[in-house]
């Protein structure tokens, strides 16, 4: 069977164009593989039949691109978020599309003229000192994997790691040499180094000597690995808070219901802000390429805003109200009514 220019196009957009010239992480790729997977199946459903094997660039427009994000709403139950998302890479592939078939102009940018949906802001859900101390003290240090949930739960919180990026650490990443730093490796491939404080220092130290014991050889293994001493995945990280979370709420109900290993690189941000760091700091921490991203915990920091306006402005409202029955005009007029 002959490939159709749209197979062609987007094969070399996956393949060559986003590893090769954009130099964009897996998880990017995945992204954008995943759009397309969902749009080709909407092609299928639909009364024309677009199949996958005979779609062609001139049969993508803009109403079959609105009717995709329509039916990710509508049938797939997917949220705002979702679906701006998608259209994002969609964007992406049309935006390539621009330069490599000039001729198709006018039809891509239509596509392109798409706009994202206004999404609520969301809230910065991260948790009090308090609920964090008591979730970490929730793993056995009496076992074996108990210490190596301690250890993790330490360096999520601690470095403000994303989930994948604490997936992706290898023992190499970790620097005990004053001062100790652990190495990440971001969106984009991006690396950069965030000191380890003293506490979760230790507990990484000892986990690894008892994890690893001789290191020679164990430079390149995933620094937290599950019980088949493999690479841990997204889900397993998130099991293991889960856990931990579910015991902690069990003995407070200052614990949320919900908890995601994302809660915790909040978590880091809001402290941090609380105690006075600088944003261009705590954006570096995180791995942020605009300070604008990292403001938004500086406008989700509602008691940070209370004690500023506390300071700003004199104390003219009382504390307490003058008991109602000791203002006689007050009682004069109510008789009248």
């Amino acid at each position: 069977m002959k490939p159709t220019d749209f197979a062609k196009a987007l094969s070399n957009y996956l393949g060559m164009y986003l590893p090769g010239q954009r130099n964009v992480s897996s998880n990017t790729i995945k992204s954008y593989r995943d759009t397309f997977k969902l749009f080709l199946t909407y092609c299928c459903q639909q009364p024309c039949h677009r199949s996958a094997d005979k779609l062609r660039l001139k049969d993508i427009d803009k109403s079959l691109v609105l009717g995709f994000l329509d039916w990710l709403e509508q049938e797939r139950h997917n949220g705002i978020s979702t679906r701006n998302q998608r259209i994002a890479c969609i964007h992406g592939f049309y935006r390539y599309m621009h330069i490599e078939d000039p001729a198709g102009l006018l039809q891509y940018q239509q596509i392109l003229s798409i706009p994202s949906k206004k999404a609520p802001t969301a809230t910065v859900a991260h948790l009090t000192p308090e609920a964090l101390t008591l979730i970490l003290a929730q793993p056995d240090l009496s076992t074996s994997s108990g210490r190596r949930d301690v250890a993790l739960l330490s360096v999520l919180y601690d470095t403000a790691a994303r989930v994948q990026e604490l997936v992706d650490l290898k023992v190499r990443d970790v620097r005990f040499d004053p001062p100790a730093i652990i190495t990440l490796t971001g969106k984009g491939r991006k690396k950069r180094q965030v000191p380890l404080m003293t506490n979760t220092e230790s507990l990484v130290k000892q986990y690894i000597g008892e994890a690893f014991g001789d290191l020679a050889g164990a430079s390149d293994k995933p620094l937290f690995s599950n019980r088949m001493r493999t690479k841990m995945t997204r889900a397993g990280i998130s099991y293991i808070v889960n856990k931990y979370v579910k015991k902690a709420r069990s003995t407070s109900l200052a614990i949320p219901e919900k908890v995601t290993p994302h809660v915790f690189r909040h978590t880091r941000a809001m402290l941090l802000l609380q105690s006075g760091v600088a944003l261009i700091y705590i954006r570096d921490l995180l791995g942020h390429v605009d300070i604008e991203t990292t403001e938004i915990y500086a406008k989700a920091d509602t008691e940070m805003k209370r004690k500023a306006l506390e300071g700003a402005y004199p104390d003219i409202v009382q504390s307490s109200l003058p008991h109602w029955t000791k203002d006689g005009d007050l009682l004069s007029w109510l008789s009248t009514l």
